[in-house]
């Protein structure tokens, strides 16, 4: 295979960041997005090209050989949308006898390959590259995909873009339901880990007394039954390890875990000899490290090591900007899973939602949308939708405490207070948590009292309820 002419180059260090990306030849459909080939920098070459199958890539493939590698017809999509055909050669970058980038010189013949139809003969080349092959929805998270409007999270996605540079450890917590997993698959993805050396373990979903075994493996004859099998970290040895849940860890392990991250390597129960593994471990917890060191279950030296990179994610009630940004995507998501015309939230719903505290944060209010566009007849979501244990959760909210009842009790006998004086009592501060809970708008404020916005404005005027 030969280039007659060559229209664009990508250079590459051996973790494959972008180093130089430059065009040399206008692409025939005038694309306006043509000269935004510096946003590639700063990105991975899997995050630039999601599209990509990892495993048969002939940037990874140079890396990993050390070989100059010849492609014909690749067609592949970047982030950005942009769809290519080319022919490429790529050549290893060599020091000291050490591959250290790779430099790919690209033909563009999209103009060409894009009037081919999938099952012309043309296509059947063997030396097609396999591309546009979608990994598994599990693991095919970019950080593109994180959507939010929060300061501290976008700072939070440009930290993990700096992490997944490296085969340091990361350490990230928040509460249930923040995305924490979503965090450790796009560094993945972004560092370009396939799919079978990216390892989840769940600790609080492992008896103790196989903990160890699970972790490091077992050698033959080590105990009664015993097999040579590998742990978690020989079999995610050249990728991540994600931890969840460390605080469920017992801190003897958490100690010989710290070993590990130090030094990177292993005993299996058993065996006499240590192997040498290369993980990068990721682990999370739903609590300050702070608290759970206080409380003895998190190892302060374990995490003194990995505090060096840290992320934290913002719980939901703190980046309320970012409520109406996961309203509007589920909406839709939701919309097209379920042949529903849902386009819309009632203003008292979207108030609502905006002044509840969301224990389960995102994950919360997408599965609370879910069943609201699947169960919704009609093109607007109400209050009507909502599932019984959240209709129950806002009305505990709007129920008088326990110390407003106490002023109601019967003492000696007798009643402290009239009927009527009840009745007004327990109306005025329904009506007032009402209107607390929607920012004194009367009509969204009547829509959830279930009564006409006229009966409301009668009762606030009678009641003598400012706004």
């Amino acid at each position: 295979m030969k280039l007659n002419y060559v229209d664009s180059m990508m250079i590459v260090d051996q973790d494959l960041n972008p180093l130089f990306t430059q065009r040399f030849n206008p692409r025939f459909d005038q694309d306006p997005k043509s000269n935004e080939y510096e946003e590639y920098y700063g990105k991975k070459f899997f995050e630039i090209y999601p599209g990509i199958d990892q495993s048969n890539s002939t940037m990874a493939q140079c890396l990993r050989t050390g070989q100059t590698i010849y492609r014909q017809n690749q067609v592949f999509s970047d982030y950005l949308g942009r769809k290519y055909h080319t022919n490429n050669i790529t050549f290893p970058i060599i020091r000291y006898g050490k591959v250290v980038g790779a430099i790919e010189l690209s033909q563009d013949i999209t103009s060409i390959g894009d009037l081919i139809k999938p099952d012309d003969p043309m296509r059947s080349s063997k030396n097609e590259m396999k591309v546009l092959k979608t990994l598994p929805a599990d693991t095919a998270i970019s950080f593109n995909e994180i959507i939010t409007r929060n300061e501290e999270m976008q700072d939070n996605i440009k930290k993990a873009k700096i992490f997944s540079r490296s085969m340091n450890p990361v350490l990230i917590y928040g509460e249930t339901g923040t995305g924490k997993e979503m965090f450790v698959k796009a560094i993945a993805n972004c560092m370009g880990i396939s799919k079978n050396k990216y390892i989840t373990q769940n600790c609080a979903a492992i008896p103790e007394s196989l903990f160890e075994s699970l972790l490091f493996g077992t050698s033959k004859g080590s105990f009664t039954g015993a097999e040579n099998k590998k742990g978690l970290f020989e079999l995610a040895d050249g990728g991540i390890l994600f931890l969840d849940e460390l605080n469920s860890m017992p801190l003897y392990l958490q100690a010989k875990l710290l070993r590990v991250i130090q030094d990177g390597m292993i005993r299996p129960i058993g065996s006499p000899v240590e192997k040498s593994v290369n993980v990068k471990v990721i682990v999370a917890v739903n609590q300050n490290p702070r608290n759970l060191i206080k409380s003895g279950q998190f190892r302060e030296d374990l995490f003194y090591r990995l505090s060096s990179n840290m992320i934290y994610l913002v719980p939901l009630r703190d980046r309320k900007e970012d409520i109406t940004l996961y309203i509007d995507y589920f909406v839709k998501e939701f919309s097209t899973r379920y042949g529903n015309t849902v386009n819309r939230l009632s203003s008292s719903l979207v108030t609502m939602f905006m002044n509840y505290t969301w224990p389960g944060n995102v994950r919360e209010l997408r599965h609370i949308l879910e069943y609201m566009v699947s169960v919704c007849e009609s093109d607007v979501l109400t209050t009507r939708n909502l599932p019984i244990y959240f209709r129950e959760v806002i009305n505990s909210e709007l129920s008088p405490s326990k110390d407003d009842l106490d002023d109601d009790k019967i003492e000696s006998g007798t009643f402290c207070q009239s009927l009527p004086d009840i009745v007004k009592k327990t109306e005025r501060k329904y009506i007032e948590q009402a209107l607390r809970l929607t920012n004194g708008n009367l009509s969204q404020a009547a829509e959830l009292l279930g009564i006409p916005r006229q009966t409301l404005k009668y009762k606030v005027q009678k009641l003598e309820i400012e706004l």
